[in-house]
């Protein structure tokens, strides 16, 4: 005899009964209702590719007149944050003191990676301290707050998976530590999840997308994740409806694309793939035949996990690719782009600032984005 189950319901009832069959186990579902409601979200959820911006009137005639600089104030700390809200990605190959020593120049963040071990002046408050949810992630930060306690302005509290209980709990035990801190803590795709973060576990800004970096699997090895696009609106509006904000984090592969994230809402956007393989990266220069490269890893990798953990537990499995990229060279001519693209951006929705930008944008929802002919 097989046993199956029968869901039975009348919109406000569920209950499971046991069936008896001779025939082949099976699931008779019984009642659309409960799988639109419980199991199927319907509506569709998108990601850069799927939309365009529309053009609005405009009193901006050049691109010289747009401010792409923002000042922040936040909701559990006294501190005021100016500068270009860009970040880059707290990676082995990206966030390094060299890119902060460059970025700085121009405003911008730099996210260290977690591994790091000696952190330079905190020149214009323009770092952010990176840290896991281990006990030896929060002794490392204890200690280094002891020591240097204006190193510990910006703090990130960074791992795959933003619904753990644990995290919530974590980031209280860093806001007890260093109340003055901003407090950034990731990473989720979902409203609900990021006000919880702000508002239980007293972070200032949130950290969003799942599965959406170049060298990242999650999507792959646990179907988990959501279009960053959609991720951001709703994330976005959770977040302001509390006092707080967002990171886009991951999904980014061209100016277009940090326009868009800024469109849909987020506050900050942070940046790996685009500002992996310069000379301020991490890693070696790789030479083959005429071409140099540079190595881009993520930071759940079996190259991540080999190096800063001596390898992939059994338990587990990896969740990031490696690739080589095609050396660029020095950052600022990628920066010099990146900054064109959106200060051109917001002359064409009639934005003079970057904090204008989710207020002035439309998305037309398309079927293709690019001409690829030449691509």
């Amino acid at each position: 005899m097989y046993t199956a189950h029968k869901i039975e319901t009348n919109k406000k009832n569920v209950k499971l009964v046991r069936i008896k069959t001779k025939k082949i186990f099976y699931l008779k579902i019984i009642s659309y209702f409960f799988i639109k409601e419980m199991f199927l979200l319907q509506d569709i959820k998108l990601d850069f590719s799927d939309v365009l911006i529309k053009p609005q009137n405009t009193n901006l005639s050049s691109r010289s007149q747009v401010n792409l600089e923002r000042e922040f104030s936040f909701k559990h700390t006294d501190q005021v944050w100016k500068g270009v809200p860009l970040i880059a990605s707290n990676m082995d190959t990206v966030g390094t003191p060299e890119m902060y020593h460059s970025l700085k120049q121009h405003n911008i963040l730099t996210c260290f990676h977690k591994f790091l071990e000696d952190y330079p002046e905190n020149d214009r408050n323009k770092y952010i301290v990176s840290i896991g949810i281990r006990d030896e992630d929060y002794k490392k930060l204890e200690e280094l707050y002891e020591t240097f306690p204006e190193k510990c302005n910006i703090v990130c509290v960074d791992v795959a998976n933003g619904y753990m209980d644990s995290l919530v709990t974590f980031c209280q035990r860093v806001r007890e530590l260093i109340p003055y801190c901003i407090l950034i803590a990731g990473n989720v795709v979902t409203g609900e999840r990021t006000k919880e973060l702000i508002v239980d576990g007293k972070v200032d800004i949130v950290k969003v997308g799942i599965g959406n970096g170049s060298v990242c699997t999650t999507r792959i090895q646990t179907g988990v994740g959501m279009p960053q696009l959609s991720a951001l609106i709703e994330c976005s509006e959770a977040a302001h409806d509390v006092g707080g904000y967002i990171i886009c984090d991951g999904g980014i592969t061209c100016p277009g694309d940090a326009s868009k994230a800024f469109g849909a809402g987020s506050d900050f956007v942070m940046m790996g793939s685009m500002l992996a393989g310069h000379e301020e990266s991490g890693g070696e220069i790789i030479q083959e035949g005429d071409k140099l490269y540079k190595i881009f890893y993520g930071m759940s990798s079996q190259e991540a996990m080999n190096k800063h953990y001596g390898g992939v537990n059994d338990y587990r499995s990896s969740e990031g690719k490696c690739v080589k990229i095609e050396y660029k060279g020095p950052v600022i001519n990628t920066i010099k782009n990146l900054l064109g693209g959106i200060r051109s951006t917001c002359t064409y929705v009639n934005a003079q600032s970057i904090e204008d930008l989710p207020n002035n944008t439309v998305f037309y929802r398309v079927n293709n984005q690019v001409n690829t002919i030449y691509n």
